[in-house]
């Protein structure tokens, strides 16, 4: 007696099934006419890097999360644990066959071995757009401008764009003398929103002074509006600079494209990763904060430099495909089931099954997804079939019909019937 495996999936990972994935390639497919329409191109990178490429020097806390190991050769490789890096090194090994600044965009799967929570698994899908080889307001805004309208795109309306500086953050650090603890003060800065200010007070102390503490605490705290909140952060980074200049620049833009109400500077955006040097994004779904940001990214001004000495200055953003599809559902926002078919043929006479073939051949020579029941079964069960698809239109051709040219259709959504029509007739309908 043979064993049977019982079938499933790892911690972290998912099957989808047909609803979902149709959703999912919907919302990609909306993304990258968004990505386009700004000139971006597509890219792709293998899963597998070497580990030293992949994580440069090593040592944070994104190397605990990589699945890393030993392949067949014996070679140190890791899964991709975002799509940046792995972008870092793509360019900078095809520098000599791209242009600059290149524009790409890229939707792929990464890994992270992290513990699984709501909307965040293991194996998940980004979405991320890019510019590289030049550092500027303009480029900083077009990421923000694409987020908006990605995000419009999929009909997310309800959303807050919170936006920072890092140099002035960084900063600011400096005048409190702990520019070597920056890596430790964003990594507990980043968790704010889910940790609240005590216990981030509490996680400084532990690095430095209460003082220390509560001047960082009143430094990531918004103002009433942009002006007193980028006020008070010159203030206590010591004065204006470039960076302060940037997002004044930035603001202004906002302005001018009557975005104000979507945006908000909030200093508190530090973004946990150390790669980050200046503007830093992040995105909330106003009634679902909690589940995260759906949409974040930021300038890197010196990611390429693990890779080549050539200055390749860049900014990006990524959406969170599988978080933004959680806190979609949660808020009952999740698209109703569609099907890709839009007409089944019915097998009613398996003497005209090559006639059925070429009838949905016609259909799909007009635009229309058209299948053909592979056999002939009772009407009532080819009915299920359809309406298990949720297939609006099926239609009914017998030795009759097909001696004139002519079929019935149906429209199963309203059990409307057209009896005795051609294509041309069927198209019009439909």
């Amino acid at each position: 007696m043979s064993l049977i495996i019982k079938p499933r999936v790892l911690k972290g990972f998912r099957d989808f099934l047909p609803e979902n994935e149709i959703e999912r390639k919907s919302l990609t497919n909306k993304l990258e006419k968004v990505f386009q329409s700004f000139g971006f191109v597509p890219i792709d990178t293998p899963v597998l890097e070497y580990t030293e490429v992949l994580l440069g020097k090593g040592g944070g806390e994104t190397d605990k999360q990589v699945y890393q190991f030993l392949d067949s050769g014996k070679r140190d490789v890791s899964m991709r644990f975002d799509l940046t890096v792995p972008f870092a090194r793509y360019i900078s090994q095809h520098l000599d066959e791209l242009y600059l600044p290149f524009k790409r965009y890229h939707i792929a799967k990464v890994w992270r071995g992290e513990n699984t929570q709501r909307g965040r698994y293991r194996e998940f899908t980004q979405c991320d757009f890019d510019i590289v080889g030049v550092d500027s307001s303009s480029s900083d805004f077009e990421i923000m401008l694409m987020m908006k309208t990605s995000l419009n795109t999929l009909d997310v309306k309800d959303v807050t764009i919170k936006f920072s500086h890092r140099g002035i953050f960084n900063r600011m650090l400096e005048t409190l003398c702990l520019k070597d603890k920056t890596v430790e003060v964003l990594r507990i800065v980043d968790k704010l929103s889910k940790i609240g200010e005590v216990q981030v007070v509490e996680m400084l102390q532990e690095i430095t002074t209460s003082e220390n503490a509560l001047k960082i605490l009143d430094f990531i705290k918004p103002g009433k509006n942009f002006r007193e909140t980028l006020d008070k952060m010159i203030f206590l980074a010591g004065g204006e600079d470039e960076d302060s200049q940037r997002l004044n620049e930035i603001y202004a833009f906002i302005i001018e494209n009557g975005m104000e109400n979507s945006f908000l500077l909030d200093p508190s955006i530090t973004r946990g990763l150390d790669y980050y040097t200046g503007l830093v994004y992040e995105t909330f779904l106003n009634e679902l904060p909690e589940i995260g940001s759906v949409c974040s990214g930021g300038r890197y001004n010196n990611l390429a430099s693990l890779y080549t000495k050539t200055e390749l200055p860049g900014v990006g953003s990524s959406i969170g495909l599988d978080r933004l599809l959680a806190g979609l559902e949660e808020l009952g926002m999740k698209n109703s089931k569609k099907s890709l078919t839009d007409v089944l043929i019915m097998q009613v006479d398996k003497d005209l099954t090559g006639h059925y073939h070429k009838l949905a051949n016609s259909f799909r020579d007009k635009g229309f997804n058209a299948e053909v029941y592979p056999i002939q079964k009772k009407i009532q069960n080819q009915f299920k079939y359809a309406e298990n698809k949720t297939i609006k239109y099926v239609v009914f051709c017998g030795k009759d019909e097909a001696e004139k040219g002519l079929f019935n259709l149906k429209n199963i959504e309203s059990g409307n019937n057209y009896d005795s029509i051609d294509i041309l007739k069927a198209i019009e309908i439909m």
